[in-house]
């Protein structure tokens, strides 16, 4: 099997399956009792916090797990609307945000706020100056994913943070990091973030658990109510099991940043540059160095993704077309949309993503079944 689809999730380390059995099985207890077991599990998930705070440069205090990036996303947004209600009921995001964005945006104008959607350009990028241009005093906060998780564009957050800033030193800004978390190097401080959301399972950690950082003295209200865990900001008994399993995964994931982003975007040159000795083809998004390696978005003229994607997939072959969470609608990827794709290339695209554990004979492999499937296929789609 060669799997290129690691944007949609990843395999679990052994050492992540290893640490998460470990504390099922063996240190179970529940870290709000003072008993033995639970003051040991709390010292696994404070461990957990300081490998992840160290990751992005921010406090432990400041780190609470979720269940994932959802949950991470709804919580800054829906959390600074109910907190920031006298500040302003103004909030600004783009048009290529994630579901787990866009949908709770949606949500706040029905309940009568007013959203602000910045546009990309042909690459997918924002405009610092259409930004600045829409935050007010009014403005609550600045949503921006920061590596797209169909295109792999990476938006300049320090820029952005500096203008937010600037503009209003009130106006909180979220960054969805789910696809750049322990893979692009993040500095909350630097890059003037007040809310950041990440989930384990993109960096070979568990599924259902997450974390979302929260800059120390914002007014961001809980969404989950009950036995006042986690500083009385997200109820319920911790998932110590995953919390320490995630922390191994960002240990390792941190451990390894320089040397898995040298090794991806090897393969990522190797596969772009063979994919665009095919005819009819075109790399989607910014096909700069300064995109993310870990994500190849390419239109094959002529073909349906879907069908595609099945014959790969015959061949043991994993990529995806587009989005794990909108993949299943039969609709057109709203980020290539907003990038002013026209129907016809966007039905032929197919993402490609990877993890430092691919190889380069793995993308071999599937360059080869590229080079035969995608003129087969062609001669029947007419």
């Amino acid at each position: 099997m060669i799997y290129l689809d690691n944007a949609a999730t990843t395999s679990a380390l052994p050492a992540v399956a290893k640490k998460m059995t470990y504390m099922l099985c063996e240190q179970y207890g529940n870290p709000a009792s003072v008993s033995v077991m639970g003051l040991a599990v709390e010292k696994e998930i404070r461990h957990a916090a300081q490998i992840l705070a160290g990751g992005i440069h921010c406090k432990e205090d400041e780190i609470y797990f979720t269940s994932g990036g959802t949950e991470g996303d709804n919580w800054a947004i829906f959390g600074t609307a109910a907190g920031y209600r006298r500040q302003g009921r103004h909030f600004i995001t783009t048009e290529i945000e994630h579901p787990a964005v866009k949908n709770p945006m949606k949500a706040l104008e029905e309940d009568g706020c007013e959203v602000t959607w910045l546009s990309v350009d042909a690459k997918g990028h924002i405009s610092l100056e259409e930004l600045a241009a829409a935050i007010r005093p009014d403005t609550v906060l600045v949503s921006v994913i920061l590596v797209n998780n169909e295109t792999g564009v990476v938006q300049d957050g320090a820029a952005i943070g500096k203008l937010i800033k600037e503009k209003n030193p009130h106006t909180l800004f979220h960054v969805d990091a789910v696809q750049a978390f322990g893979k692009y190097p993040i500095d909350v401080e630097k890059m003037k973030i007040d809310l950041l959301t990440m989930s384990g399972h993109k960096i070979h950690g568990p599924k259902g658990v997450g974390m979302l950082y929260m800059r120390k003295g914002t007014k961001v209200k809980p969404l989950i109510l009950g036995g006042g865990q986690q500083k009385g900001q997200r109820a319920g008994t911790e998932n110590g099991p995953a919390v320490a399993a995630l922390g191994v995964a960002a240990e390792e994931a941190f451990n390894h940043l320089n040397e898995s982003i040298a090794h991806v975007t090897s393969l990522k040159k190797a596969l772009t540059e063979g994919v665009l000795a095919m005819p009819n083809t075109q790399i989607n998004g910014d096909d700069s160095d300064s995109a993310s390696p870990y994500v190849l978005n390419v239109t094959f003229k002529g073909l349906r993704s879907e069908v595609l994607l099945h014959a790969l997939e015959s061949k043991g072959i994993f990529v995806s077309a587009g989005s794990a969470c909108d993949s299943k609608k039969k609709v057109g990827s709203p980020v290539l949309t907003a990038m002013g794709m026209p129907f016809s290339e966007i039905e032929g695209a197919i993402r490609f993503s990877f993890c430092r554990y691919n190889t380069m004979e793995e993308i071999e492999t599937c360059l080869a079944a590229l080079q035969e499937q995608v003129p087969f296929l062609r001669k029947y789609n007419r």
